[in-house]
């Protein structure tokens, strides 16, 4: 599959470049571009819950717009390092929709939950998708990189090598990482991890 920042790889870095210079037309030059691969990584999302959704693919993408227009000075080098950035803006996104759809969280038992079946989006699973946001908020302190790659890969789709590119380490580093936190956050999501984090590095 064809990840967001592998289309038109030259004509994205060079406008981003721009952009980061300061030039204000590159900015209407890069949007029809990357319009249409950001909305179909938002329909992509979507697609994973069926027709449970509240938000278009559309109106997500626009917000993401708005927030990535209120950047001040961005430092644009490649694609790579501008989808990181709408991945990590996507998650803002999702999760600020999530919460204006519950008034407050229903109590129950936590289930076994793979990260497969966290499904964006769907008010049915506003709640998992808010448990997901606070996990990753744990895991972000005791673990960053791994967090990070979570969010590149989760929410901004981005390959392998575009995360270890972003990240700057081995895509052999990205993958470990992955595999790591996965299972990290599925434990922390079905609640086999309470309190300290018994997978912490040593300080």
């Amino acid at each position: 599959m064809t990840s967001p920042a592998s289309k038109e790889p030259k004509d994205v870095d060079a406008l981003l470049h721009a952009w980061s210079q300061g030039d204000p037309s590159a900015k209407e030059q890069l949007w029809p571009i990357v319009f249409q691969q950001l909305r179909h990584l938002a329909r992509r999302q979507l697609d994973r819950e069926g027709a449970d959704h509240s938000l278009e693919s559309c109106a997500l993408v626009n917000e993401l717009f708005f927030r990535i227009n209120d950047l001040h000075n961005p430092h644009w080098e490649t694609g790579a390092q501008f989808f990181a950035m709408c991945a990590k803006i996507m998650r803002h996104v999702l999760v600020d929709h999530a919460r204006a759809r519950l008034c407050q969280k229903r109590p129950g038992n936590r289930e076994k939950i793979s990260l497969d079946d966290v499904v964006l989006i769907s008010e049915s699973r506003s709640e998992q998708l808010l448990a997901l946001d606070e996990a990753l908020t744990y895991l972000a302190e005791i673990h960053p990189r791994k967090s990070e790659v979570v969010v590149m890969r989760f929410f901004g789709g981005l390959s392998v090598d575009e995360t270890a590119e972003v990240l700057q380490i081995s895509p052999m580093t990205v993958k470990r990482d992955w595999t790591f936190a996965r299972a990290w956050l599925e434990a922390m999501l079905s609640g086999e991890i309470q309190g300290k984090d018994p997978y912490a590095p040593a300080r």
